[in-house]
């Protein structure tokens, strides 16, 4: 019997010639990923375990990437900051992200400028931007969105922190080989779709736990037809379906993208094989496919963008690992040029990358010639409000979080989860959508099909790759 690619991975970190779904395996773990809300709990275990003074199984192979509660005043957010540095200080890790604190001015610096500081803004845009990403690899961190990765062909699973601090000091971990499910896309993603609307459409269709511990393999036309960012809104919320990890084919935007950045130079690309088995398959034709959204208080709630035109919003939101990417903003900014937004639209970079692509790039996706409007310049004449790159309202955070739901209002967003009280209020109402459609919201106040506003197809040329 034949293997899926993430069989193959983990058969191959086992030292093992074939594993099969259901089996228990020890493998090796290439890249073990932490930020400011676990890490200090992650070396705490560590700590305890192994001693005060035990070294990581290799510093090179740990990232640790402070993204959540950036932005704030709150003094508990700062000191994890502290933890953090300490520890990097003590184990010799290279690969740390500061946000840079000024001392006395109780913000980091990339507030003022994102191109000024290693910080690096959202862990799971930050990982491939900075190289930590390959095919074939295993990438656990210590945040359920950690299979975000897994748009570039590898194993990538979040953990708790238990399990980190086993893996800082052995490099290894003890796995179940998960069932794989297959989503099948037929057909090239029409202008007024984006991948949100795909994950949205395949939550919809199994549920918030259809796919517990399982992995989730998207492929077809369809997929192929993404840009790789929008690939990572698939996986990204394969975590929202209960999926252990979720991955697309490894293909030459992949290895374009990877070849780029890697800091390593080698590594295996895996195929499924023709005999690999699935434990479920379901297949979608993306050209009788609409826009859709999911209404509160559930990503599987599923609904077409039309169906809940009636429903009045207060608020929109274009950010997170899931919808700040340069792609993303450049799909929003489409929509927004030369018009005004109804309803206050707050806009947060998934990264400092993202933010100096947007002030760099037109909305073609290139350099932008003098005198000629960036993507944030779009954005901020049609009337959003700007903020820095980090996670920021997507789960909410201390009350001084930029856009933060703090009142019981509703908000249409591109983020990933619209659980009670996960922006903010536990009374606000958050519908998750595309940027597409978040924009197309915005300027009616009211849910709205982009295609009211999308006449033809979206150019974002290598944006997002170079």
């Amino acid at each position: 019997m034949g293997m899926t690619i993430t069989e193959k991975i983990l058969a191959r970190h086992a030292g093992r010639s074939s594993v099969s779904a259901g089996e228990n395996v020890w493998v090796d773990v290439d890249i073990l990923m932490t930020h400011d809300v676990c890490g200090p709990g992650t070396i705490g275990v560590f700590e305890e375990h192994f001693g005060k003074d035990a070294k990581v199984w290799d510093p090179d192979r740990v990232v640790i990437i402070p993204d959540h509660y950036i932005f704030t005043a709150d003094r508990h957010a700062h000191r994890n900051i502290e933890i953090l540095r300490d520890f990097v200080r003590r184990q010799g890790i290279r690969y740390y992200y500061d946000p840079d604190f000024v001392q006395g001015e109780g913000m980091p610096s990339p507030y003022r400028d994102p191109t000024a500081t290693r910080y690096k803004g959202v862990c799971h845009k930050a990982l491939p931007e900075e190289g930590h990403v390959r095919p074939g690899e295993i990438l656990l961190g210590t945040d359920s969105h950690t299979c975000t990765a897994g748009a570039f062909g590898q194993f990538a699973t979040g953990i708790g922190n238990t399990d980190a601090g086993f893996v800082l000091g052995t490099g290894k971990t003890w796995l179940k080989v998960p069932p794989t499910m297959k989503f099948v896309f037929h057909g090239r993603i029409p202008p007024y779709l984006t991948a949100k609307d795909l994950i949205l459409a395949v939550i919809g269709e199994i549920s918030v736990s259809g796919a517990t511990y399982k992995a989730m393999y998207f492929t077809g036309e369809g997929v192929a037809s993404l840009t790789l960012e929008d690939r990572m809104t698939l996986t990204n919320m394969a975590i929202e379906a209960g999926g252990k990890n979720g991955v697309c084919d490894v293909d030459e935007k992949t290895l374009a993208y990877v070849r780029r950045r890697s800091n390593r130079p080698d590594w295996t690309v895996e195929t499924d094989d023709r005999d690999a088995r699935y434990c479920y398959v379901h297949e979608w034709d993306l050209g009788a496919m609409e826009p859709l959204v999911a209404k509160p208080h559930s990503p599987d709630n599923r609904a077409t963008a039309h169906e809940c035109r009636d429903v009045t919003i207060d608020r929109a939101y274009i950010g997170s690992c899931t919808g700040g990417k340069i792609t993303d903003m450049i799909f929003a900014a489409a929509i927004l040029q030369g018009r005004q937004v109804k309803v206050p639209t707050f806009v947060v970079p998934g990264s400092t990358e993202v933010h100096a692509d947007m002030l760099r790039l037109n909305l073609r996706g290139r350099p932008r010639a003098d005198g000629e409007p960036s993507i944030h310049d779009i954005l901020r004449e049609a009337g959003c409000t700007m903020g820095p790159a980090s996670c920021a309202a997507c789960l909410g955070g201390p009350a001084d979080t930029f856009g933060r739901l703090n009142e019981p209002i509703r908000c249409i967003s591109t983020t990933n989860r619209n659980f009670p009280g996960r922006m903010g209020h536990q009374q606000a109402g958050v519908f998750l959508a595309s940027p597409l459609t978040v924009a197309a919201s915005a300027l009616t106040g009211r849910i709205t099909d982009p295609r009211d506003y999308v006449d033809g197809p979206i150019d974002t040329g290598e944006a997002g790759v170079v």
